[in-house]
Order: structure tokens, then C-alpha cells, then sequence
């Protein structure tokens, strides 16, 4: 019989039985999933707004904002500490190595892409670390891949080996050191490795939630990991003072009864007539510090005339003077100069 012939109900359901209820239903079940949704998103908001109640830390780096908070007008770029510590490892190779902003960017965009920023064991046949690079096809063996610094350093190298790279689309540069199956893929991430290297390198900032370090960290590790960055270029001399210091955030972080914690200090002293690459340097080795606050137990990082705090001052960089002058109502107490990075590690 015709669907059509109204003489017959077997198998259907009229529209008028079959519209009746659902009218009277769906406006509840979309209330219904609207609160939902509205629940689970402020409830990740406060996590997020508050690691003390257990949400975890996150970095953000920032263009044309002050203090690297994402309350201001600018460009930004939210990652876990996990990349963020990668992004800034890979900055501070290229700058180290005396490869130009553009180099730094294809370099981030490729990890973006191969990796996600993360230094992944595993990946498409042989390939490892945040380029996937293939220990068959000559880039190092797998340990050597694995360590940032060298998967870093030799993409750098390859990139340099590109005749005009700097002048090629990213995707082609890029192209060109990978041999990718999917050559078109790195375009996509070129906008937010451009904030990357803004905020590392140039005139933005990094910052990083989390609460200030409890445990005690080993100044001699930063100073370690801060020379593998330096590799030989001369730039930054690191150096780590003789005795600690005390903590300089009045207190807090101590041992409960408000004496302040020590800690221990290391000094990054630019080349001097080392221009505007030691600058450069200095700037990504003061966020590279940032970064690796949580693992490496960093409490501050001065960089004259900006001071970050873990935990205070709503992890943003603050613009402070030296202590006892009219630089705001919380002078930094040991303040870099010009040509310095102050880190301090939790004693």
C-alpha cells in the first residue's frame, strides 16, 4: 500500500502522536544538558583559577600584555608546563646557536606538529622525541633524540643546511628538514608559533601557575641544565653564588612558624659587548626558568626590571624596583640588573 494512503497505520506512527510528546520533552532535556555543561565549565574554571584546589598548573605566553597575564589586551598561548618547558628548551637552542626569530618559529611549528610539544617515546615507525625524528634515517640514536636539547639543536643544524630557508613559506622550510608524509600540515600552526617566540624571545613573557615549591631544589642541576642550553656560544655566564640567600617572599613558604626559607641562588651574567644576542639569551633563559619552575623547584626569577614569583602576585611578572625604593608596594629584594638573570632555587 502507498505510504501516502492515510487508511492504514500498521508500521507508522501518526505525526501527530509522534510530535505531541517531544514538544513537551526536548525543551527539559536541553535545559537540562545547558546546566550540565554550565557545571562542568565552572567547575574546570575554578580548578583552573586556583591550583591550591588541586587544578593543574598551566602556562601562558603572552604578546603585547603586561606581566603575562591573559586578563590583558594581546596574543596568547595556553599549554601544559610539560610543553611549555619544551618550547622554551627549543627557543633557547636556536637563540644559543645564533639562529634568527624565523628559525625559532619553523622550529616551534614543527614540533607543534610532529609531537604536540611533547617528547614522545613512541611514534610513526622508529620515530621519537618532538620531532619525531627516526633514529634509521641518521638523526642520533634514540637516547640522543630523546634529550631536547640534542633533537633541538640538530633540526637547528638540518634547517641551516636549507638554502633561503628564512625566505620559504614555514610549511616548505620545514618540509624540507622533515620529509613529512603530510608537507602541508606545519602552515597550520605558524600563528602560534609566531606568539611562542614573541613571548620568548622578544618583548612578551611567560608565566606559569602552581604553587611556590615545598621541597628543595638543586641549584647545581639549573646550573647544569642553564650551561647544556648555552652549549658553546659565550653568550651568558652561569654562575652560582657561594652561600644562600633568604626567601623573598616575607615568609611564606618557610617552616610554618614565619621564618623565611633559604635559597640558593643562580646568576646569569650576559657577555659583555655580547649586544643584542646575549639580550636575547637573557630573555629566553629567564622564561626557560619559568618553565621548569615546578620540576626544577624555582621560587623566583628576577630579570631586571621584572620579577616572577611561584605562587604570588597572580603568576604574572611584576615590574618592581629594588628594595626600599619607590618601585611599588612589593619591591624586589634582590633585584637583576641589567645584563642578569636571577634564579632562585627553594633550599
Amino acid at each position: 500500500m502507498d505510504a501516502s494512503d492515510g487508511s492504514s497505520t500498521v508500521g507508522r506512527v501518526s505525526l501527530t502522536d509522534q510530535s505531541r510528546p517531544r514538544r513537551r520533552r526536548r525543551p527539559l532535556r536541553w535545559a537540562a544538558g545547558f546546566l550540565v555543561l554550565i557545571a562542568v565549565a565552572g567547575y574546570f574554571v575554578l580548578q583552573r583559577g586556583s591550583n591550591g584546589g588541586g587544578g593543574a598548573p598551566y602556562c601562558t605566553a603572552s604578546v603585547n600584555a603586561m606581566g603575562g597575564g591573559k586578563g590583558d589586551s594581546g596574543q596568547y598561548y595556553e599549554m601544559s608546563t610539560e610543553q611549555a618547558a619544551n618550547a622554551t628548551t627549543i627557543a633557547a637552542v636556536g637563540v644559543s646557536k645564533g639562529m634568527p626569530d624565523r628559525a625559532v618559529t619553523i622550529a616551534l611549528a614543527t614540533a607543534m606538529q610532529e609531537s604536540a610539544l611533547r617528547n614522545l617515546d613512541h611514534g610513526d615507525r622508529d620515530s621519537l622525541g618532538l620531532f619525531q625524528q627516526r633514529p634509521s634515517q641518521g638523526w642520533g640514536t634514540p637516547e640522543q633524540i630523546m634529550d631536547p636539547v640534542y633533537s633541538a639543536g640538530i633540526f637547528y643544524d638540518r634547517l641551516a643546511e636549507v638554502k633561503g630557508y628564512s625566505r620559504l613559506p614555514l610549511t616548505v622550510a620545514a618540509q624540507k628538514v622533515q620529509l613529512s608524509g603530510f608537507p602541508q600540515a606545519y602552515a597550520k600552526h605558524e600563528p602560534d608559533a609566531t606568539v611562542l617566540t614573541s613571548a620568548f624571545v622578544g618583548g612578551g613573557h611567560l608565566a606559569c601557575t602552581g604553587p611556590a615549591p615545598t621541597e628543595p631544589g638543586d641549584p647545581e642541576k639549573v646550573r647544569t641544565e642553564l650551561a647544556r642550553l648555552l652549549g658553546k656560544s659565550g653568550l651568558q655566564t652561569v654562575q652560582t653564588a657561594p652561600e644562600p640567600v633568604a626567601s623573598g617572599d616575607g615568609g611564606e613558604g618557610g617552616d610554618g612558624g614565619g621564618k623565611a626559607a633559604a635559597e640558593s641562588e643562580v646568576r646569569l651574567v650576559a657577555k659583555r659587548d655580547g649586544g643584542e644576542a646575549a639580550a636575547r639569551a637573557g630573555r629566553v633563559l629567564a622564561q626557560w626558568a619559568v618553565a621548569n619552575s615546578g620540576g626544577l623547584s624555582i621560587a623566583r626569577v628576577s630579570y631586571a626590571p621584572h620579577l616572577w614569583t611561584a605562587g604570588k602576585d597572580g603568576d604574572r611578572w611584576q615590574e618592581k624596583g629594588p628594595s626600599g625604593s619607590k618601585g611599588g608596594n612589593n619591591p624586589d629584594p634582590a633585584p637583576a640588573v641589567p645584563g642578569e638573570v636571577r634564579i632562585f632555587v627553594r633550599g
